[in-house]
């Protein structure tokens, strides 16, 4: 396993009566793609600012591979920041703005221009070093946004929200290009973002923030099957988000009736959250059904059907191939391993995961 590059120790920043990031802990390892997600005003901003050096904490540390980095202005440490806004120096050409760093760093004339070559030929734009910067459409300016970062050879790329302005399928192939580009240059990328497709797309490892705390740390695969509570799993895809009580091991009453599942250790006639992807929800013959349901709406979204079935009071939404018409009598199924049972948060806030090593 790589080793540990980035380490935020105890880190808290307050913004008047706001508290934006309480007691974190967090590290980033190097060459990861580590991914920061949450609602606007989570904390995943200020946690980038902070390592890049444009906030400072009230409290905590910041360590850059063993050195503590806090109080170091942004300039002298090895990284740098994709912004959403590319601040594009429009009355320069392509390789003015991607050679501004390195002539300030006073670099030779011929190195300056092999490396324009090589970040061009990175980001895909070859011979663009004459063109102006607002000549170029919004993903190739992105994509000299981030050619300048690269010259100046960080050993950590952040990026802000970078993808944030274009439109979806320039996105598409943005977030390729970012995985690429990762992979080719073996530096580490810190990126925040709010979208879940783009953080599941791309990331290593995917940090779910909310009100300043970090919710759960883990892979994609992890985060999606295996949400740790249910703003997680509400916050990362679409969920059915069920009160439910968990009757002994293995053994789970929702909306009234019991269905088997695989979680043990919930006690016995505990209250519990149990989340339900829509993927997994199964429609079948009334009397084949745990639950039996009406199915209310219907909408087509191309690779399947979108349907809610009113359950014992509940809208419970379904994802299917098969079409199933409004006003069909059914009965819901689910595999025991697709639920997945979490314990009640005590509050809205809870920190819901402690960071292990």
């Amino acid at each position: 396993m790589s080793k540990k590059l980035i380490d935020l120790v105890n880190v808290t920043k307050v913004f008047g009566d706001n508290v934006v990031l309480d007691d974190l802990n967090l590290y980033i390892r190097e060459n990861e793609f580590l991914t920061l997600l949450g609602p606007s005003g989570c904390g995943k901003t200020t946690t980038l600012r902070i390592i890049g050096g444009f906030e400072n904490p009230d409290q905590g540390k910041v360590i850059f591979d063993g050195q503590d980095i806090t109080k170091l202005p942004p300039n002298k440490r090895q990284l740098n920041t994709v912004f959403q806004k590319y601040a594009l120096f429009t009355h320069m050409t392509i390789g003015e703005n991607i050679a501004f760093g390195l002539k300030i760093k006073k670099k030779s004339r011929q190195y300056i221009e092999d490396k324009i070559k090589y970040a061009l030929k990175l980001v895909n734009l070859d011979g663009f070093e004459n063109r102006m910067a607002d000549s170029l459409s919004g993903g190739q300016q992105q994509r000299i946004a981030i050619a300048r970062a690269i010259v100046n050879e960080p050993k950590v790329l952040l990026l802000d929200e970078p993808l944030g302005a274009l439109d979806l399928k320039l996105r598409q192939e943005m977030q390729y290009e970012l995985i690429r580009l990762k992979n080719e240059l073996g530096i580490t990328f810190i990126y925040v973002t709010h979208d879940q497709e783009e953080a599941l797309t791309m990331s290593d490892t995917i940090v779910v923030m909310n009100q300043g705390y970090i919710q759960q740390i883990g892979t994609p695969e992890d985060i999606y099957n295996e949400p740790e509570n249910a703003f997680v799993a509400d916050f990362i895809g679409e969920s059915n988000i069920l009160a439910a009580t968990m009757i002994e091991d293995k053994v789970v009453e929702i909306l009234g009736a019991r269905f088997p599942c695989v979680d043990t250790g919930f006690g016995t006639h505990r209250p519990v959250d149990a989340v339900i992807r829509p993927e997994d929800v199964e429609l079948v013959e009334p009397e084949q059904g745990i639950l039996p349901g009406t199915v209310t709406h219907l909408i087509f979204k191309g690779v399947h059907y979108e349907m809610e079935v009113m359950a014992n009071g509940f809208e419970w939404l379904v994802h299917s191939t098969k079409l199933v018409p409004v006003g069909t009598k059914v009965g819901i199924k689910v595999d025991p391993f697709n639920i997945q049972i979490m314990h009640k948060p005590e509050s809205e806030d809870e920190e819901a995961v402690p960071i292990e090593e």
